[in-house]
């Protein structure tokens, strides 16, 4: 199967097993586990239901496959259609909309340009343009771009949103970890990679903020040592401490789905770098089979892939 299928999926079997236990204390979840795709009791979404992170997500590609290229107007048009039409959901119904997000987003309809709409503040800097920054890395690798290229596109489709730099920074780390993924690296190997990479290009403040993925191995570190709230640094260290200490798509699901607190976008970060690992394959059918508009998300991967290859 498809690394864009793979991944993908991925992505969205770990958002939609995260949505139910979203915000839920790690000791909570740890005492009584969910292992099984469940309805959510908060957000009133059937089982099977992903939540924004896949919505932006899949908005982005749509947005791709019309134009064939990142065009960021365009994009943000998407998404307003998203909040405000119900567009690239899966139950018709948006919900779990990130504030910051919502906040550029809505600039964006007021007439600012689209790279001018992020928030750059501390205090926006959230895991929103993580979340939805695999098309990036998927066709950063298939297209073979060269650094700078990478983290220009990196950089501007994080500034959506988020434009403080330690949100850019993130999304750029993500990305080379991704991309060597894809190109067949080990889950260990890829991570000393991402080590030695130079990130000169952010300022040494941004990158210090890195330092426990980045100067040391966040494999290693205790459960309890392990944040996994909405900031980005936090979300970034928690999916990959995750997928380093797990051994199948499965375990990986089921640690981000009762890690506590941003489940759905940890599930959905670690779940596409799991799919890229294990396949579609070995993501279990139960789970596979509960995730709604399943044949919708898998075409439409299917399509980004046959543009960004020129198929």
């Amino acid at each position: 199967m498809s690394k864009f299928v793979d991944s993908i999926i991925g992505h969205a079997v770990g958002d939609a097993m995260g949505v139910p236990t979203e915000f839920f204390s790690r000791e909570r979840l740890l005492e009584h586990p969910v292992l099984q795709m469940i309805s959510s009791s908060k957000t009133g979404q059937d089982a099977g239901s992903w939540s924004d992170d896949t919505s932006m997500e899949i908005s982005t590609i749509d947005s791709f496959i019309q134009n064939g290229k990142f065009d960021y107007e365009d994009i943000m048009d998407k998404w307003e259609k998203w909040i405000i039409k119900n567009e690239y959901t899966p139950n018709n119904q948006t919900f779990d909309v990130g504030v910051t997000c919502l906040r550029a987003i809505k600039r964006h309809a007021g007439g600012t340009k689209a790279l001018e709409c992020g928030l750059i503040g501390e205090k926006s800097c959230g895991n929103g343009s993580l979340m939805r920054m695999l098309p990036v890395a998927l066709y950063s690798y298939y297209r073979k771009l060269k650094e700078n290229e990478i983290i220009k596109l990196t950089n501007e489709l994080s500034m959506l949103t988020h434009a403080n730099n330690i949100c850019k920074l993130g999304c750029y780390i993500y990305v080379r970890y991704v991309m060597y993924l894809l190109d067949g690296k080990d889950k260990y190997d890829a991570y000393k990679l991402i080590q030695k990479i130079d990130y000169s290009y952010y300022d040494e403040d941004t990158i210090s903020k890195y330092n426990r993925i980045l100067k040391e191995d966040i494999s290693k570190y205790k459960i309890h040592a392990i944040k996994s709230s909405g900031y980005v640094v936090d979300t970034l260290e928690c999916s990959l401490w995750i997928l380093l200490n797990a051994t199948s798509y499965k375990e990986t699901i089921i640690a981000s789905t009762n890690i506590g607190d941003d489940t759905d976008t940890i599930g959905a970060i670690a779940g596409s770098m799991a799919g890229i690992i294990y396949g579609i394959d070995n993501i279990p059918k139960e789970w596979l089979n509960k995730l709604k508009r399943k044949d919708y998300l898998i075409d439409l991967a299917n399509r980004f892939e046959d543009k960004v290859l020129n198929k």
